[in-house]
C-alpha cells in the first residue's frame, strides 16, 4: 500500500492559484516558495494565539490577580491552534476538560492525599466524568493533565485549583472574543482547496483518456493514485467548512458571508461523490487496456472533453478575476452530457458500459458542484431508458425506436411547482 502523499497535480494546482504572485515571492525557488506560502496561510492564526496568550495572562494575572496563572495563556493559545477546523467547540472542549479535572482533582487529593494510587484514582474518575459530559477528545486529556496538576503540584485544600479554573476560563474566553473580532478567512481556503481537488479532478481525467489511447495502463494507474490521494485534502475541506460554520454564527465581520458559506458546503458532497466515481472510472480503464477492449474513440473523446470542462469548472470555483462566468460553465458541461449517449458504443461489452455511466455520474456531480441541483443536471443527459425517472431535456435520441422518451420537457433550472408535477406524475403512475 502506498504512503498518503500529496498528489503532484494538486501541488501543481496550487502553485497556479499562486501564480499572480509578484515580486521576492515568485522569483523564489519551488521548496521556499512552498514553505513560505505555509507560513503566510498559518501566520494571522499564529498572531491570534500570540495575542491571545497575552490577553489571557493580562487579565488573569494584573486584574484578577492570581499568582502564575500560566493556566490562562495556555487555554487561550490552545483553543485557537493553527488549525482551521472546530475552534469554537475545540475552545469549549479545554475549558470543560479543565474545569472537571481541576475541580475533582482537588476534592479528591484533599480527602485521599496525593501519591501513585491517588493519581491512578484521580485521573480514571476525572477522565470518566469529562468523557460522560462530551464525546470530544481534548476533554479527556484535559481532564487528566488537569487532575495531574492539581495531584502533584498543589497543595491539598489550597485554592489553587479553583484559580486554575478561573484562569482556563478566561483563556478559552479571550480565545473566543479573538475569533470573533480577528477571524481568519476559512470560506478563502476551502474555495482554493475546492478548485485545485477539481484541477487534480480535470487532469486525472485527461491522463485517463490518454492512457487509453496510447494503451498504457501505468499512465492511468499513476493517474488512479493522484486520485485516492486527494482524500486527506478532502477531509481537510470539511474539517475547515466546520470552522467556518462557526465562524459566522459568532463573528459580526462575517455574518454576511453566511450564504457564501452554504453554498460551499452544498459543494462538498458532490466533490467528493466525482472524485469516487473518477476513481471507479480509472480503474474500469486500467480493465479495459489490460483486457485489450477496443475502447471507441468517441468515448475517449467524450473524456478529453469532460476534462476540459472540469478544468473551466476549477477555474470559476477558484473565482479568478478572470474566471469564467457560470453560464459558460454550465454550457459546457451540457454540451458534454448530450453527447454521453448510448449510441456513443456499438455492441458495447461491460467495461465499455460501465465506463460510459461513470462518465455520467461524474458529469451530474460535476453540474451540482456548479450550483445546479441534482434533478437538473440529471435532467440533461440524454436518456437510456424508455421511462427515465427524471425527463430529458432533449428527445432526439432514438426518434423510429419504441424506447424513445414521449414525456413532456421540463424547466433546464427545476423549480418547486414543477417538481411538485414530477411528483404527482410519478405517484399517479
Amino acid at each position: 500500500m502506498s504512503q498518503t502523499r500529496t498528489p503532484p497535480r494538486l501541488s501543481a494546482w496550487r502553485d497556479r492559484l499562486d501564480a499572480r504572485a509578484l515580486g521576492v515571492y515568485a522569483a523564489l525557488p519551488v521548496p521556499l516558495r512552498t514553505r513560505s506560502r505555509r507560513l503566510a496561510y498559518a501566520f494571522l492564526p499564529i498572531l491570534q494565539c500570540g495575542i491571545a496568550a497575552g490577553l489571557a495572562w493580562f487579565i488573569a494575572n494584573d486584574l484578577l490577580h492570581h499568582p502564575r496563572p500560566f493556566f490562562a495563556p495556555i487555554a487561550a493559545a490552545i483553543a485557537l491552534g493553527i488549525g482551521m477546523g472546530r475552534r469554537v467547540r475545540r475552545g469549549i472542549e479545554l475549558v470543560i476538560g479543565v474545569v472537571v479535572g481541576v475541580g475533582l482533582g482537588d476534592l479528591l487529593i484533599a480527602h485521599i492525599g496525593s501519591g501513585p494510587w491517588q493519581i491512578t484514582a484521580v485521573v480514571v474518575l476525572a477522565m470518566s466524568a469529562a468523557v460522560f459530559l462530551d464525546r470530544g477528545a481534548l476533554v479527556g486529556t484535559q481532564a487528566a493533565s488537569s487532575a495531574i496538576l492539581v495531584a502533584t503540584l498543589l497543595p491539598p485544600g489550597s485554592t489553587g485549583g479553583y484559580d486554575r479554573m478561573v484562569d482556563a476560563s478566561v483563556g478559552g474566553a479571550v480565545a473566543l472574543l479573538l475569533m470573533a473580532l480577528m477571524p481568519v478567512h476559512p470560506l478563502k481556503r476551502v474555495r482554493r482547496e475546492a478548485a485545485s481537488l477539481l484541477g487534480v479532478a480535470s487532469s486525472v481525467l485527461g491522463e485517463v483518456a490518454d492512457g487509453l489511447e496510447t494503451r498504457d495502463s501505468d499512465r492511468i494507474r499513476r493517474a488512479l493514485q493522484d486520485a485516492r490521494d486527494t482524500q486527506p485534502a478532502i477531509d481537510a475541506i470539511e474539517e475547515q467548512l466546520a470552522g467556518a460554520r462557526e465562524l459566522v454564527k459568532i463573528s459580526p465581520f462575517y455574518r454576511r458571508r453566511r450564504p457564501e458559506e452554504v453554498t460551499l458546503a452544498a459543494v462538498l458532497n458532490p466533490l467528493d461523490n466525482g472524485i469516487r466515481n473518477i476513481r471507479v472510472l480509472a480503474r474500469r480503464a486500467i480493465v479495459a487496456v489490460d483486457d485489450q477492449v477496443d475502447v471507441p474513440p468517441a468515448l475517449v473523446a467524450l473524456l478529453r472533453s469532460l476534462s476540459d470542462a472540469v478544468e473551466l469548472l476549477a477555474r470559476r470555483v477558484a473565482n479568478d478575476p478572470d474566471a469564467p462566468k457560470d453560464a459558460q460553465v454550465h454550457r459546457e458541461l451540457r454540451a458534454v452530457a448530450s453527447r454521453a449517449k448510448r449510441e456513443l458504443l456499438f455492441d458495447p461489452g461491460l467495461t465499455e458500459t460501465v465506463m460510459l455511466a461513470q462518465v455520467r455520474s461524474v458529469l451530474v456531480d460535476m453540474m451540482q458542484v456548479a450550483g445546479l441541483s441534482k434533478i437538473s443536471a440529471v435532467a440533461t443527459l440524454p436518456p437510456t431508458v424508455r421511462t427515465p425517472s427524471v425527463e430529458p431535456e432533449l428527445l432526439e435520441e432514438w426518434p423510429d425506436s419504441p424506447d424513445r422518451p414521449t414525456s413532456v420537457l421540463p424547466p433546464f433550472k427545476a423549480t418547486r411547482a414543477s417538481m411538485a408535477r414530477y411528483d404527482g406524475k410519478k405517484s399517479s403512475s
